[in-house]
This record gives C-alpha cells, sequence and structure tokens, in this order.
C-alpha cells in the first residue's frame, strides 16, 4: 500500500479525535423517557415532520394517535397511508376547519373540546405510545382550550408516552414545559410565486 498523504493522516486523526468525542457524549446520556415534542414556527412542514416522526414510532411497533385540531375532515395523503396500517394508528380528525373557515367561536371552541377529549382518551391508554396533536397550538392560540389545564395533563402523562404537538405560535407555558422545541422558519416558498397547494405536497 502506497504511504497516507499527511492529509489523509490529519483527516483521519481529525475524525478519530471527533469519534470519540462523540462517542463519549451518547455514553453519557442515559436517561429513557417520554418526550413532549413541539413542532413551531411560521414555516411549512410542522406536520410533516410529525408524520414522518410517527412513521418512525410505527416502524419500531409502537401503537400510536392522532387528533387533529382545526383541520376539517377533508382527506389527506398521510391520513390515506396511515389508515393503510390499520389499528396500529388511531386517527381523528375533530376540527371543522380552520377558524377563518367556520368563522363561528362558539363551534371553534367546542369542536376544540371534543378533540381535547379525545386526546386525553389516548392518554390514558396504556398501549399508545406516541400521540400527535396537530394544529393544538391554533387552539390554544385562540384559547379555545385552557393552557393551563392542558400544560398540566401533558406533564402528568405517563412516564414513557411521547406527544407531538404542531402548529403555528406555540404558547411560552407550552415550550416551557416541553422537552423538544423546534422552530420552522420560511426562507422561501413557492406559494408566493403563485403557486398552489399541490397533492402530494401539501395534502
Amino acid at each position: 500500500m502506497p504511504p497516507e498523504s499527511d492529509e489523509t493522516a490529519h483527516h483521519k486523526a481529525k475524525m478519530a479525535h471527533r469519534k470519540a468525542v462523540q462517542d463519549a457524549e451518547v455514553a453519557g446520556k442515559t436517561v429513557e423517557k417520554g418526550l413532549l415534542i413541539i413542532h413551531t414556527g411560521k414555516g411549512k412542514g410542522k406536520s410533516t415532520a410529525a408524520w414522518g416522526l410517527l412513521l418512525r414510532a410505527v416502524g419500531r411497533g409502537f401503537r400510536c394517535g392522532v387528533v387533529q385540531f382545526g383541520k376539517g375532515a377533508w382527506q389527506s395523503g398521510e391520513r390515506t397511508a396511515i389508515e393503510r396500517l390499520g389499528a396500529q394508528v388511531e386517527w381523528h380528525t375533530l376540527g371543522e376547519g380552520f377558524t377563518w373557515e367556520t368563522q363561528d367561536r362558539d363551534r371553534d371552541v367546542e369542536a376544540a373540546r371534543r378533540a381535547w377529549a379525545k386526546a386525553r382518551e389516548l392518554m390514558a391508554n396504556p398501549a399508545i405510545r406516541l400521540i400527535v396533536l396537530d394544529e393544538l397550538n391554533i387552539a390554544l392560540r385562540y384559547d379555545h382550550l385552557d393552557i393551563k389545564e392542558v400544560v398540566e395533563a401533558l406533564k402528568a402523562r405517563r412516564g414513557d408516552q411521547h406527544i407531538v404537538v404542531t402548529g403555528r405560535n406555540a404558547k411560552p407555558e407550552l415550550i416551557a414545559a416541553a422537552d423538544l422545541v423546534t422552530e420552522m422558519m420560511p426562507v422561501k416558498h413557492h406559494f408566493a410565486a403563485g403557486v398552489k397547494a399541490q397533492e402530494g405536497i401539501e395534502f
């Protein structure tokens, strides 16, 4: 074999050091617990990220639940795909459309309460390991639900249960209670250039 160049040897040494640091950091993490995960921000992809996480959990054999707040009963591509998984995922769309579509606060509040009741039911089910509460942040933003009640219930969830909350404008109280918060930031969006919502991309 030809001798290693100085550049190759330097790279190997650098990567060996990085691996040692990384391995030590990973080894130091010993806590295993259910997580409260928040996907928020003005950028596209909050719910999409939640569906990817749900798919990962399903692949590991978890039973999962989905409760959609606000969104109406239109059939999205992810819902169609997930329904093919059968009983491993329970999907509940309990909104009547976004609040600017219904234009009826009383109806929105009632729909949010129904959805929250279903969420509590799933949280109480010992077989459910991961729950996506899609657009819960919107219901909280418009005060359709009591933020204190919601945060207390989420904090009191079973120790091995993961919950993912999506939607813009996550409340500070929810962010404070969360284990992981990701804020999606818009950089560029085709909608601004006149491109309509497309099947298989937006829904």
